[in-house]
């Protein structure tokens, strides 16, 4: 089960002036599932108005309804090794989405899975959260213990030329439990549950 105070943790921080995402990559998607065009960029280098843009697109996948829309799932063991999708995310999330060869492949293996009635971003993010030490009473006590290191994908389908609208689906990979890393779960978003 998902804490719900964990995701808050995590989205009080996705403001303009708070965040520290430190890429966001993409791929523009036809309704085939063929790459149409790719993107790659320190997130700190957007302009304003694309931060707060895509800062809402991130933020709707923790901050969706936990255990309903988002949900946790493990990933079974035999499912963890050499070319697993597992495998796939712990490289993308290492190179902090700076592998274009390992973003294309996620790209096209979502292509491939991915049923869509019409054009589709996928947009990934990449964070680290340098947790600070919390007291029994959740005053801040200043050092970090962990620092979180995360990814959120959101499949978004395209309101306008290369305007990503509402997320459909996405995950956060690494799941955050109990304000740590769950390296063995991943948390699934679907803005629809009875999908």
């Amino acid at each position: 089960m998902i804490n719900r105070e964990d995701m808050l943790e995590l989205t009080r921080r996705m403001t303009p002036k708070r965040t520290s995402f430190t890429r966001i990559a993409g791929a523009y998607m036809n309704k085939h599932g063929e790459i149409d065009d790719t993107f790659n960029v320190n997130f700190l280098n957007l302009k304003a108005s694309d931060k707060e843009k895509n800062l809402e697109i991130a933020k709707a996948i923790p901050f969706s309804e936990t255990n309903k829309q988002l949900k946790e799932y493990r990933f079974p063991s035999d499912k963890m090794g050499a070319g697993s999708m597992w495998q796939l995310l712990m490289g993308i999330r290492s190179c902090g989405l700076k592998n274009d060869v390992l973003m294309e492949t996620f790209y096209e293996l979502v292509g491939e899975r991915y049923h869509a009635e019409k054009e589709y971003a996928i947009l990934v993010f990449h964070d680290r959260y340098d947790m600070p030490i919390k007291a029994a009473d959740k005053e801040r006590q200043g050092e970090s213990e962990e620092v979180y290191e995360y990814l959120i994908c959101a499949i978004c389908p395209l309101v306008g030329e290369y305007e990503p609208g509402n997320p459909e689906c996405g995950f956060l990979f690494p799941a955050f439990s109990d304000r740590s890393s769950d390296l063995e779960h991943i948390a699934i978003y679907t803005a629809n549950p009875e999908k």
